[in-house]
């Protein structure tokens, strides 16, 4: 398809064929009336001349108008064909110092439209040239042709250079105009991807609330697929403070002078539903005004964050750090009492008895046992939290469960209790986080010796559809019905006396939870008052048996 020159456009094309429509008749009516000498003319050639030359004009301004531009070459022959038709007209026809001759000067701007700059500097030359060849044929019959004909072709180039000038001021404007709109889409595609892309629910305000732009979190914060585009922002949520108290969302942003954080705001969905939000707004405000004697705000910016699971993460610790503070100082404040008494008495003339000297130290030594069995716990479950310990490596189960019976069968013994291994077939291995494991097992039966004070206890492993099944069972003091839906919370221990009387963290099996957590597994508690416990749980076998 055609381009054309630097002004080309749909626009300059549809008027340029309309000029040339509606000029065809006012050429080919001026020519008439030369003939019949109703205007004057200095280089008229005959009657026959002028109605061919007449004849040509509409000829072709029909057939521009009606018939499209079909390629470049088709538009430079017709524009050749009216440059020679023009110069026809006023060589036989208007001369060169005529005003009707300054017609000619609407070829420069056609000429410009449709080929550039350069095409009009040809089209200049041309009428020069056709100037300066009209000045020498006629010179003989008429000594002022000179001036005549200069004159004429200045009026034409002052009026053509003029109107190209003019089109072409406003071309250079049209077209900075549409690059800056280009410009302008381009930075606002940019501002919205760079907000879609944003994990936060982002709005964008005018200076009265309603909603000029959103991106996809927003539509996932308040569970809707509806176009947000235009509602007011405030009807979007529905807002509380801490103490309950109703919050509208637009009054906030009105009051913000800059950006302002807070992070006390409840949303309660339609179903009862209530979520904890984070809100970061500022004003947007314009350029200075002198008009309104300052700058002033045009609209709002929102972040809003769903912090609900994060506040119940600062809580969970807050309360952890209280209750590990407390657990600690109970057995740090025996430690401290037992070992200041122990030292008044050693400072004393007469030495205490031996007896109550080994109260004291078995005592301080008992809960310094528990604060290495809770600093232990608490490091367990750190390393589990953070990963640390989280690459498998491929156990051999047979080793693993002769292993876990030699380290405890002394500690059983102590006790007077029996210490079983129930070992199945082809167990292989597991590949999973030796760690893990070990300290989920200890703990199993670490509980059960604590807990059983006569009978045996079984560990176990066999093997069943690719899983290894692993259990611990005590013939102990077992766990009430109201105490296995419990056991595994944080600091947690039974009001049983019997339990009540043995050392205990609360840690142990919140830290086995965890860890059958991490190792995929979860643990299975068949239990019944004074009847023992059985705790298991199961992971698959490697593929390398």
């Amino acid at each position: 398809m055609f381009k054309g020159g630097i002004s080309f456009n749909k626009e300059s094309d549809k008027a340029v064929r309309y000029i040339a429509l509606l000029g065809t008749p006012i050429f080919v009516g001026y020519n008439l009336l030369v003939m019949f000498g109703f205007a004057k003319s200095s280089n008229y050639s005959g009657d026959l001349i002028c109605l061919f030359i007449s004849a040509l004009w509409l000829a072709i301004g029909m057939y521009h108008f009606f018939a499209p531009i079909r390629s470049y070459f088709d538009m430079l022959w017709r524009l050749i064909l009216y440059h020679a038709l023009a110069l026809a007209t006023i060589l036989f026809i208007t001369g060169f110092f005529e005003p009707f001759a300054s017609s000619i000067a609407l070829l420069f701007l056609a000429t410009n439209i449709y080929f550039g700059r350069r095409a009009l500097i040809i089209s200049v030359g041309a009428v020069v040239a056709a100037a300066v060849i009209d000045a020498i044929i006629r010179l003989p019959a008429n000594p002022m042709i000179w001036i005549e004909n200069l004159l004429g072709v200045a009026g034409i180039l002052v009026l053509g250079i003029a109107m190209v000038g003019i089109i072409v001021s406003q071309e250079t404007r049209r077209k900075v105009l549409v690059q800056s709109q280009l410009q302008e889409r381009l930075q606002y595609d940019r501002i919205l991807t760079i907000i879609n892309n944003l994990s936060d629910a982002t709005f964008s305000t005018d200076e009265n609330g309603q909603v000029l732009m959103y991106n996809a979190a927003c539509l996932n914060l308040l569970d809707t697929n509806d176009s947000l585009r235009g509602r007011q922002i405030s009807d979007l949520f529905n807002l509380t403070d801490v103490d309950k108290a109703k919050v509208t969302l637009l009054d906030m942003l009105s009051d913000a002078q800059k950006t302002v954080r807070r992070d006390d705001i409840r949303h309660t969905y339609s179903d009862g539903e209530e979520i904890r939000l984070e809100l970061t707004y500022a004003p947007i405000k314009s350029a200075y005004s002198k008009h309104k004697k300052g700058q002033h705000k045009a609209g709002y910016v929102v972040i809003v964050r769903d912090v609900t699971k994060q506040k119940s993460l600062e809580e969970e610790r807050d309360e952890f750090i209280s209750v590990v503070s407390h657990e600690l100082r109970t057995p740090i404040t025996i430690v401290e009492g037992t070992l200041s008494n122990l030292q008044f008495m050693m400072a004393q003339p007469k030495q205490p008895e031996t007896k109550i000297l080994g109260d004291s130290i078995t005592m301080a030594h008992d809960q310094t046992l528990y604060l290495a069995k809770m600093v232990n716990d608490l490091s367990t479950l750190s390393r589990a939290e953070r990963g640390v310990a989280d690459a498998g490596e491929d156990i051999n189960v047979d080793e693993l469960m002769h292993k876990m019976h030699k380290e405890y069968t002394d500690n059983a013994v102590a006790r007077t209790l029996h210490l079983n291994l129930d070992m199945g077939t082809k167990l292989g291995s597991i590949h999973v986080s030796r760690l893990y494991v070990e300290e989920l097992l200890q703990n199993f039966i670490t509980n059960a010796i604590k807990y059983t004070n006569e009978g045996s206890i079984t560990v176990s492993a066999k093997q069943k559809n690719g899983q290894v099944h692993f259990a611990v069972k005590d013939s102990g003091i077992g766990i009430s019905r109201s105490d296995q839906k419990k056991i595994f919370n944080k600091f947690y221990r039974s009001e049983d006396y019997r339990i009540r009387e043995t050392n205990g963290t609360g840690l142990g099996l919140y830290v086995s939870a965890k860890l059958a957590h991490k190792l995929g597994t979860q643990i299975n508690l068949t239990s019944r008052l004074n009847h023992g416990s059985t705790f298991s749980f199961e992971l698959p076998q490697s593929s390398k048996k």
